[in-house]
């Protein structure tokens, strides 16, 4: 399946912009007024010598403690390796100056899994004639040990665990480390969705591993087992529909509604919020298991609080 790598990074550190300056530039994390923050509108840029086109996604206005200057913050996620990239970063800083006429910080984040040699800095000289030296601030993933970071209860820290430097043999562990990560920070059901899909989009399991994985939790902490249960219903629609089917087996008619009801609602109360009371409302009045069941299934595979709204007006 396709991953649009660029959405989830911008939309992950978008979110979490904040967090994002602390745990890589913790320097500028200070030095940045945070009350002071704008998301300004994607750039596109051609490059008339190459004939391609340039968006440019992630850019933040922001002020400077102390100082009443605006400095620009562009975040420039790249999934796959390019020799000229250098070269491209002091063209968008370049063409963001010339029209916003601030100081800019540019950022890079690099997600390609093999790490290969970048320069972070363009330029040329003319021996005493100067020259121009432009550098930018690379933050290459597979270079960071996911152990230093587990401990910083950070969500950026957490999603990017997933794009670290670990080997086959320690994913079990990189994921019970992020699970524990969720426990301890308590986000709400928005961020813990955020933060759970970006993880399980680059991070996956094969049974096997997540049989360990359960049972290394099981055998840690009873508590902290049942609280992980319950976190699964934020990114894993799978298992919602399989604690549908257990019902079936496991209940008599009553029991299969109810454990249907509880799913879907979860699920509901998980992508909704407060937004699908009404929703969790008409759910607990359906009487009818082979109707909840369809409309569950249904449910699950929506993205917006009208979808759902309209299916359930359908089934009545």
């Amino acid at each position: 399946m396709s991953v649009d790598h660029d959405r989830l990074f911008k939309e992950l550190i978008q979110t979490f912009f904040q967090e994002f300056i602390q745990l890589f530039l913790p320097d500028v994390y200070e030095a940045i007024d945070f009350d002071h923050l704008t998301f300004l509108s994607e750039e596109l840029y051609t490059d008339l010598l190459a004939g391609e086109k340039h968006r440019v996604d992630l850019l933040a206005e922001t002020k400077l403690r102390g100082e009443e200057a605006l400095i620009i913050v562009h975040v420039e996620p790249q999934a796959y390796y390019q020799r000229t990239f250098a070269e491209r970063m002091f063209i968008y800083s370049s063409r963001l100056y010339e029209k916003y006429r601030r100081r800019i910080l540019p950022i890079a984040v690099f997600s390609y899994d093999r790490a290969r040699e970048v320069p972070n800095t363009f330029g040329w000289a003319f021996s005493a004639y100067g020259g121009l030296h432009y550098w930018y601030f690379p933050i290459t993933l597979s270079r960071y040990g996911w152990r230093d970071y587990i401990r910083h209860d950070n969500p950026v820290a957490a999603a990017l665990l997933s794009k670290m430097g670990y080997t086959e043999e320690e994913k079990v562990q990189v994921k019970k480390e992020f699970l524990l990560m969720l426990v301890r920070m308590k986000l709400d059901p928005a961020r813990m969705h955020l933060i759970a899909g970006f993880f399980h989009t680059y991070l996956v399991l094969g049974e096997a591993e997540e049989q360990l994985l359960k049972e290394e939790i099981r055998l840690s902490d009873r508590r902290v087992e049942e609280i992980i249960h319950d976190l699964q219903y934020y990114w894993d629609k799978n298992t919602l529909q399989r604690g549908i089917e257990e019902g079936k087996i496991e209940g008599k008619i009553e029991g299969k509604l109810e454990e249907a009801r509880r799913f879907i609602g979860m699920f509901i109360q998980t992508r909704y919020g407060e937004a699908g009371t009404k929703l969790l409302e008409q759910i607990a009045a359906i009487n009818e298991l082979d109707r909840l069941e369809m409309l569950g299934e249904a449910i699950f595979r929506t993205e917006r609080l009208e979808e759902a709204t309209k299916l359930l007006e359908q089934s009545n």
